[in-house]
């Protein structure tokens, strides 16, 4: 009998639909910036200080793109916003190929961020929808995988043709959000209808877990420190190796590959893990491994140090959202998790945005990234601490 293939042929419209949102909100639209950033002050265009807060503006239209994904959705319709975004990101690369003046590289940071965050909320949400429910689970992994191509496309692209000039490494990115834009358009509009949430009598019968349980609100707080401690690896890594330790534009962009390797592998590995040692035993260790992770550039300063600290980051940046996912839906339920991830992913994005900007002012008081990564594994550890502390609440499910 013939072997059913991994993908199946009807389920490649779902797939690329969730890949390119990924790709291009995340992937491109937030992580290229990251490789771009040495390249800016070394043609002048910025100075260091600037090019963290412009990094951070990125941080602060996720931010409102977060809050702004469903009302959107329900007035405009999915699809069409979906749209607009993919071509809102190719825009916000296409309009910074200029040397212009920060206020105009400021906003279009925003409108980057703004599109980003929408592309990743209403992406893989319209994509799993109309996914078979049995199917939801080996696809959804590798919807997120999209994160990582981004962030390894822009490691390849960028210090290539900078050596052309800065500008032609805008245009390519721009080019490449324009693909996946057009390719992820393509497909969301093939879409089959959402597949139907198969309801049994007995799971209509069992009571709706509360919503806000110590255990819940632990897990909410660890999620917010993980959106804080990230910061100094997905907007300052490369600037750090390539300026600041004098490593050199090669040597960052090879550390942002293996970030990008890191990032695809994450979501795979983190339904392997959650199987394997359960839901709190899975995010409690990814959050000591990824406290770990971002301190290690100050302990083991060699280029496997660096790599290992890039890997391991890369595939905690999406694997923690899916991990943080799963355990809050075995806390909750699915009946109520879509409305509890939306709080959560809104407390993220401004956690995240807040970390940008604290960070971006502490670099351009102190003059170096060294300080920001203690900073930022002193807030794993403490998301770590709360995840440990969130199964002993477990057994109290009283409403707070």
């Amino acid at each position: 009998m013939a072997r059913t293939p991994v993908i199946q042929r009807n389920e490649l419209s779902p797939l690329l639909t969730g890949f390119m949102a990924t790709l291009g909100g995340v992937g491109l639209a937030r992580f290229a910036y990251t490789a771009l950033m040495p390249q800016m002050v070394q043609a002048g265009w910025f100075g260091g200080g600037q090019v963290a807060y412009l990094g951070a503006a990125n941080l602060l239209g996720y931010l409102i793109g977060a809050l702004a994904a469903a009302p959107l959705a329900e007035r405009l319709g999915a699809l069409r916003v979906l749209r607009w975004c993919w071509a809102g990101t190719a825009l916000s690369f296409a309009a910074c190929a200029w040397p212009l003046p920060m206020p105009w590289f400021f906003a279009w940071r925003c409108v980057s961020g703004i599109s980003g965050a929408i592309l990743m909320v209403l992406g893989p949400s319209v994509a799993l929808a109309a996914t078979p429910l049995l199917r939801r689970a080996a696809l959804g992994p590798l919807m997120f995988c999209g994160i990582g191509a981004g962030a390894l496309l822009s490691a390849t692209l960028v210090p290539l043709l900078a050596r052309q000039g800065l500008g032609a490494a805008w245009w390519a990115l721009a080019a490449a959000c324009a693909w996946a834009g057009w390719l992820g358009a393509r497909h969301a509009g093939q879409l089959p209808a959402p597949a139907p949430l198969a309801i049994t009598p007995h799971a209509q019968a069992v009571p709706a877990t509360p919503l806000w349980t110590w255990a819940v609100v632990l897990v909410m707080l660890a999620y917010m420190t993980d959106a804080f401690g990230f910061v100094p690896h997905t907007v300052f890594w490369v600037d750090y190796l390539a300026r600041e330790l004098r490593l050199g534009d090669a040597y960052a962009s090879t550390q942002w590959a293996i970030f990008g390797l890191g990032a695809i592998a994450g979501p795979l590995a983190a339904s392997l893990c959650a199987t394997r040692f359960g839901w709190w035993g899975t995010t409690t260790g990814a959050y000591a491994l990824k406290a770990l992770a971002i301190a290690m550039p100050l302990l083991w300063t060699g280029f496997a140090g660096h790599a290992v600290s890039s890997f391991l980051v890369g595939a905690l940046s999406p694997g923690m959202a899916a991990i943080t996912s799963g355990y809050l839906m075995q806390l909750i339920g699915p009946a109520q998790h879509k409305r509890m991830w939306g709080y959560a992913t809104a407390g993220f994005a401004l956690m995240q945005a807040v970390s940008g900007y604290f960070m971006a002012w502490s670099y351009a008081g102190l003059g170096s990234y060294q300080r920001l990564f203690a900073i930022g594994c002193a807030s794993l550890v403490l998301g770590t601490v709360l995840i440990a502390a969130s199964r002993a609440r477990i057994r109290y499910q009283g409403v707070l």
